[in-house]
């Protein structure tokens, strides 16, 4: 008889899944980058992107897959969150991070759906927000609320065994300038006495200055369970206690399930072997201020569950209406049909696509296709 392990695999190799990702957009142009500069975020993409394919292929949870490719690019100083996060006004790093399930994980029966998910801000000491987002999402005895901030959560982070570090730990000289020079401020003095970084990825010029997005993942896992996971440092020279669209449902991030409704579609679903209920999942990423008045991701899924529309159509719409308003930015959103969106209104997004074959696709412009 073959053991669990071996029947989750198998599963897991005839069921549908998948994984997106992104790295923040903004304002990075093809025409001032170098082929050194766009290897090495494809590289970093795929890499996230490869480390949550790993749970899914082997049949783990969405909700694992999307906190292994999170923190993959929390720990990369290219993106705006963890090690190479932003700074605001006074020269802190202040971190936010959410996670929201379109239905309980099997592996958890005991999350009531009713708790759909959880958000965090002003974390100073946490090294990857998004594991403390899947510890307190899993501990609604600990945490019953769906919003918690600075020392309250940090103290929550460290009972549940969550990595706290020095706050010099998220420190990069790039993002250091950056926070000087858009303040009009000298470069130094510098907050640790050696202001340089050993990190290879530090000699490369960074593509997207003073940043305002945020890194995300979205996935589909073999029991039809979407996960949303959203990081970041939040908007270069905020003001210090500023909260952003990320840790706020229903702006930066979303995931939904509902039955499927009429007869006539879950007659065609009954044939063609659909799913009963519908899922989706997004997260969002660019000037966080405008996807909190537009409420952007939970206005995809309304337009989807209310209007009908296909889930490309809703996020092209909230995108396009969120730049009519002004505002910067672009989504990632899958569904359980396995349908993909990754609208964007601005001249690039680092974005990523990985699904039952394994090939991490990736992009960076407007213009560039995944590959």
């Amino acid at each position: 008889m073959a053991d669990k392990s071996t029947s989750t695999v198998r599963a897991a190799s005839s069921a549908n899944y998948l994984l997106v990702c992104h790295g923040g957009a903004g304002t990075m142009t093809k025409a001032n980058s170098t082929p050194e500069q766009r290897a090495a975020y494809r590289t970093a993409l795929s890499a996230a992107l490869k480390a949550g394919y790993k749970v899914l292929s082997e049949g783990g949870e969405a909700m694992d897959a999307v906190t292994a490719t999170v923190s993959t690019l929390e720990d990369c100083p290219l993106f705006n969150a963890g090690k190479g996060a932003v700074f605001n006004t006074a020269g802190k790093n202040e971190l936010e991070a959410s996670l929201m399930l379109s239905k309980p994980p099997a592996s958890a029966p005991q999350i009531p759906p009713s708790r759909r998910g959880v958000g965090m801000t002003l974390l100073t000491h946490v090294r990857n927000p998004s594991a403390l987002a899947r510890a307190l999402y899993l501990a609604p005895d600990l945490l019953p609320h769906t919003f918690i901030s600075g020392a309250t959560a940090e103290s929550l982070a460290e009972s549940l065994g969550q990595e706290l570090v020095d706050e010099s730990y998220f420190y990069t000289k790039k993002r250091w300038l950056e926070h000087r020079r858009g303040l009009d401020l000298p470069d130094g003095p510098y907050p640790y006495p050696d202001p340089s970084d050993p990190d290879e990825k530090e000699k490369l010029p960074l593509l997207d200055l003073m940043p305002t997005g945020t890194v995300g993942a979205v996935a589909l896992d073999i029991r039809g369970c979407i996960a949303a996971l959203t990081s970041t440092g939040g908007k270069t020279n905020k003001l210090v206690g500023r909260v952003g669209d990320t840790p706020h449902m229903g702006s930066g991030f979303w995931a939904e399930e509902w039955p499927v409704a009429g007869w006539v579609q879950k007659a065609w679903g009954k044939i063609w072997g659909l799913p009963t209920s519908y899922a989706l999942g997004v997260s969002g990423t660019g000037d966080g201020d405008y996807f909190i008045r537009r409420a952007t991701a939970a206005t995809i899924a309304h337009r989807v569950k209310f209007l009908g529309e296909s889930l490309e159509k809703a996020a092209e719409s909230a995108i396009e209406e969120l730049g009519q308003n002004g505002g910067l930015g672009g989504v990632i959103a899958i569904d359980n049909l396995g349908n993909v969106a990754m609208p964007l209104n601005s001249s690039g997004m680092y974005r990523g696509l990985i699904k039952k074959d394994g090939v991490a696709l990736t992009a960076i412009f407007d213009d560039d296709i995944l590959e």
